[in-house]
C-alpha cells in the first residue's frame, strides 16, 4: 500500500457501490482509499471467464442494469452503455395439448395479438396496458427520489399522487392486485415474477417483502426497463474504478478490513494482507459489505441475516436450441425474459414446497441470452460460429434447502431446473451445449451457499438483506446510510434504497460525508 498518514475516507469493499463513493469523494478532493479483500474489484458486479480455454466473458452474478442513474454516469462521466432488448419476455405453455406462449415486445400490435391468441381476447392486454401504465407513473415520480435525502412516508404518497397505486404497491400484498386485475394464469405469474426475484416470499405475504421486491423492478430508470450491459457488468465496474483512480483514489487489492475502531471523529482500519496486519487512520469509514460483516468490523451486535433464495447458472452454447413453439425464433425468445414454469399456481406451489423444506418439483427460472444484443462478449471466432450465452436465475430456492448437502441439492435441483427448460424445447439442451478445453459441457450453477462462500452475501441474499421502501423509517438518517458510529456509513446493498447494481448507496454515502463538510 502506498505510504500515507491518514485518509479522509477508507473504504471497505471494492464493490460497484463502493467504486462509485470513492470517485465522488475524490472528485470532491477528498483523499480516498479503498480496501479490496479479493484479488479484484468490481464485488458481484463482474465479468469472468469461467470455462477454461473459452473466449466468453460472462456476467458471473449480476446480469442486467435497469437501477443505475443516469445521473451517476453523467457525473462520474463513465465510459459505459447499455442496449435495450426488444423483446421485454417469452413465456412458453402448453394449451389445448399444443405448445404456444406468449411474447412481450416487438411492438405493440405485435404484443396484443400474442395476449389475444394465448387468452382468446383482448382483455388481459388491456389489463397488461392499465397495470404497467399505473407502474410506470409511479416510476417517474419514485426513481428520482433515490439521489435525494429520504423522503418520508408521507411525502413519497403526496408525490405519487395516486391512492390506487400506493393501496397496490405499498400497503397490501401485491397478489391482491394481480387476481383483481388478471384472470389468465400465466399472465398472473408473468407479473408475479418481479416480486420474487432474490426474493423468498408468497404473493400475498403479510410482511410485504415481495412488494418491496416488485418496486424495485419496475422503477428503473423511471421506466422499469432492463438493460443489456456492453461488455457484461465487468465493464461497468472496470469504468467505475477508471474514474476513481482518474480523480485522485487509491484501490488496492488483496487487502482485507478486519476491524473499524472509532470514536465518531476519528477512525482507525485495521486490515490483513498475505504478508500481516497494518492500520490505516480515517476521518470516515465507508462499509461496502453486508450490514452483518459492518458489526462484525465495529463490534456491534449484527442483525438477522435475511435468507437468499436463488439459482444461478451460466451457460454457453454453440446454437440456441429449438422451440417447441415453431411461431417464435428464438433468437426472439431467448433475447428477452424468458419464463419457465413461472405461471401464478406454478409459484405459489413451488414456494410452498420450499418452505416445508422440499425442492419444488417444478422449479421456477427465468433465462436471457446476453450475447445476442452484445455479443462483444464473446471472442470473434465464438461468434463467427454461432455460439451463445445463456444466463439462468432460478426462484423460490432458499438458502436452508441446500443445508444437509450443497453439492447434492445443486445438482439435483440443477437437473431438474433444466428439464423444466427442456420440455419447451424440440432438442436436448445438451446437444446445445459448447465444451471447454477440458471437453466438460460449459455450464456452471451457484446455489446462495455458494454465493455466501465466494462473495459473503449473508445467506446468499443478493441485497444483503431484505429490501426496504424507499422512505424513511426510524433509524435511517437523511441519507438511508447512517450507522450508530457518526462517521461510519453503509454504502453497500443492505442501505436502505440498496440492492441491485444501482451505485444509489454509493452516491448517497458519498453525499452523506460531503454534506458534513470537514466535520
Amino acid at each position: 500500500m502506498p505510504a500515507h498518514e491518514g485518509y479522509d475516507v477508507v473504504i471497505v469493499g471494492g464493490g460497484h457501490n463502493g467504486l462509485v463513493a470513492a470517485a465522488y469523494l475524490a472528485r470532491a478532493g477528498r483523499s480516498v482509499l479503498v480496501l479490496e479483500r479479493l484479488g479484484t474489484t468490481g464485488g458481484a458486479a463482474v465479468s469472468t471467464r469461467p470455462f477454461a480455454g473459452v473466449d466468453a466473458r460472462l456476467s458471473r452474478y449480476s446480469y442486467l442494469v435497469s437501477l443505475l442513474p443516469r445521473k451517476i454516469v453523467r457525473d462520474l462521466s463513465l465510459d459505459f452503455r447499455v442496449r435495450g432488448r426488444t423483446v421485454s419476455s417469452y413465456t412458453p405453455v402448453e394449451r389445448g395439448g399444443r405448445p404456444t406462449g406468449l411474447l412481450v415486445g416487438g411492438g405493440e400490435r405485435r404484443t396484443r395479438e400474442a395476449f389475444a391468441r394465448l387468452t382468446g381476447s383482448d382483455r388481459e392486454y388491456e389489463a397488461w396496458q392499465r397495470f404497467y401504465g399505473m407502474t410506470g407513473r409511479v416510476a417517474q415520480q419514485v426513481f428520482p427520489t433515490l439521489t435525494e435525502p429520504l423522503p418520508t412516508r408521507e411525502e413519497l404518497r403526496a408525490r405519487i399522487d395516486d391512492e390506487e397505486a400506493w393501496r397496490v404497491l405499498f400497503e397490501e400484498p401485491v397478489g391482491v392486485a394481480v387476481e383483481e386485475n388478471f384472470a389468465d394464469d400465466l399472465v398472473r405469474g408473468v407479473v408475479l415474477t418481479d416480486a420474487l426475484i432474490g426474493t423468498f416470499a408468497d404473493a400475498h405475504d403479510p410482511s410485504l417483502r415481495q412488494n418491496r421486491c416488485f418496486l424495485y423492478h419496475v422503477i428503473g430508470g423511471g421506466t422499469g426497463a432492463w438493460d443489456v450491459p456492453v461488455g457484461g457488468m465487468g465493464a461497468l465496474t472496470d469504468a467505475m474504478a477508471a474514474a476513481a483512480r482518474a480523480a485522485g483514489a487509491v484501490i488496492v487489492t488483496g487487502h482485507e478490513a478486519v476491524r473499524i475502531e472509532t470514536d465518531g471523529r476519528a477512525a482507525e482500519v485495521t486490515y490483513r494482507t498475505a504478508d500481516g496486519e497494518g492500520v490505516v487512520p480515517a476521518r470516515h469509514v465507508l462499509v461496502n459489505a453486508s450490514p452483518q460483516e459492518l458489526a462484525h468490523l465495529t463490534g456491534d451486535e449484527p442483525p438477522t441475516p435475511a435468507e437468499g433464495a436463488q439459482l444461478k447458472v451460466n451457460m454457453l452454447l454453440k446454437r440456441l436450441p429449438r422451440l417447441r413453439d415453431t411461431s417464435v425464433d428464438p433468437r426472439e425468445a431467448f433475447s428477452g425474459t424468458f419464463h419457465i414454469a413461472e405461471g401464478y399456481e406454478q409459484l405459489a406451489t413451488a414456494h410452498a414446497q420450499a418452505a416445508s423444506g422440499e425442492l419444488p418439483t417444478a422449479p421456477p427460472s427465468e433465462i436471457y441470452c446476453h450475447s445476442l444484443t452484445d455479443p462483444s462478449i464473446l471472442g470473434q471466432d465464438l461468434v463467427e460460429q454461432g455460439y451463445q450465452t445463456l444466463t439462468l436465475f432460478g426462484l423460490h430456492t432458499p438458502a436452508r434447502l441446500f443445508e444437509r448437502d450443497n453439492d447434492a441439492v445443486r445438482a439435483e435441483l440443477l437437473k431438474s431446473t433444466l428439464a423444466q427448460l427442456e420440455a419447451h424445447l424440440a432438442e436436448p439442451l445438451a446437444d446445445c451445449l459448447a465444451t471447454d478445453a477440458d471437453g466438460r459441457p460449459c455450464i456452471e450453477a451457484k446455489t446462495p451457499l455458494d454465493l455466501e462462500r465466494d462473495l459473503r452475501l449473508p445467506g446468499g441474499n443478493i441485497f444483503h438483506r431484505d429490501l426496504a421502501f424507499p422512505y424513511a423509517q426510524e433509524g435511517t438518517g437523511r441519507w438511508g446510510v447512517e450507522t450508530r458510529h457518526a462517521n461510519v456509513l453503509l454504502c453497500g446493498a443492505g442501505a436502505v434504497r440498496g440492492g441491485g447494481v444501482s451505485g444509489v448507496p454509493g452516491h448517497n454515502a458519498a453525499m452523506a460525508v460531503l454534506e458534513g463538510g470537514d466535520d
